[in-house]
């Protein structure tokens, strides 16, 4: 990472008539990190991001992304940034390699569009049409698009809807070898907490066009220092030392408590808690 952070957010702003879609976002990712967008339909994520992106005009606000404002950056700047949107490429006729090869066209440093099928994990289908692909080996190849130009940024928007459990680890996988092996920072807008835990560094909660937390997954709304629960067959209780308290109701059971578990609020917890304190 560098000092320099590749995004950076000041009081943001966009309205839509009489409706405010965002109202006032401060945001920072720094540069190699994966920072995940949370919050409710219509909280102002897609706005946010499309404005990061450069598809739409700010009303205020300071918006830095990659050293350059959106609104009046080029080519050059566009060339740096990848996006990977829900809806995907409309390119079904095409194969594969075809459809990875043209969007190669279009960037002056791209990756060989081989050794981009092969980084996707899509080698075996390289000269399939893209509408013989399966749901997950389409978001690959969405993927695929969105890297072949070697982008410092790459912006994901709700990348595994729909996936089932099995692919949308599969495509965790992928996403932190982009961050990792490829030191790509990454921008992920989506709705699935457990998706937010296993991918981000940092997690940006976004309700009523607001960022109301910002922290690590393990850390977001004091999650590592909120009361533990403790919960058996005839009773519950919130204590900073479970420990002891286990240790008294063994004593008070005579041995194993039934029905006992120990646990901490989880990321959904203090996401619903968060969205539900904001509304």
């Amino acid at each position: 990472m560098t000092d320099t952070p590749a995004v950076r957010v000041r009081g943001l702003r966009k309205t839509y008539g009489d409706t405010v879609a965002v109202a006032g976002v401060d945001l920072d990712v720094a540069a190699g990190e994966v920072v995940a967008l949370l919050g409710p339909n219509g909280a102002g994520k897609t706005s946010t991001i499309e404005i990061l992106e450069g598809h739409r005009d700010r009303d205020a606000g300071e918006v830095s992304v990659l050293g350059r404002d959106p609104a009046r950056a080029g080519l050059d700047w566009r060339a740096r940034i990848g996006i990977v949107t829900q809806d995907g490429a409309d390119l079904t006729e095409l194969t594969v390699r075809e459809a990875v090869g043209h969007f190669a066209h279009y960037y002056p440093n791209a990756r060989d569009p081989r050794e981009v099928v092969e980084l996707v994990g899509l080698t075996g289908k390289a000269t399939a049409r893209i509408r013989t692909l399966s749901g997950g080996q389409r978001r690959r190849l969405d993927v695929a698009i969105g890297v072949v130009g070697r982008p410092r940024l790459l912006f994901l928007d709700e990348p595994t809807t729909g996936f089932d459990p099995q692919a949308r680890r599969q495509f965790w996988a992928l996403i932190r070898q982009l961050a990792g092996d490829e030191g790509c920072t990454i921008l992920l807008s989506t709705h699935y907490l457990e998706e937010a835990e296993a991918l981000a560094d940092r997690v940006a909660v976004i309700v009523g066009g607001q960022i109301v937390a910002d922290g690590t997954p393990a850390t977001l709304g004091g999650r590592a220092t909120a009361r533990t629960v403790v919960r058996w067959a005839d009773g519950r209780q919130e204590t900073d030392d479970p420990a002891a308290l286990v240790a008294t109701l063994t004593r008070r059971y005579g041995g194993a408590v039934p029905g006992l578990t120990v646990s901490r609020p989880s990321l959904e917890d203090v996401y619903l808690d968060l969205i539900g304190a904001a509304s």
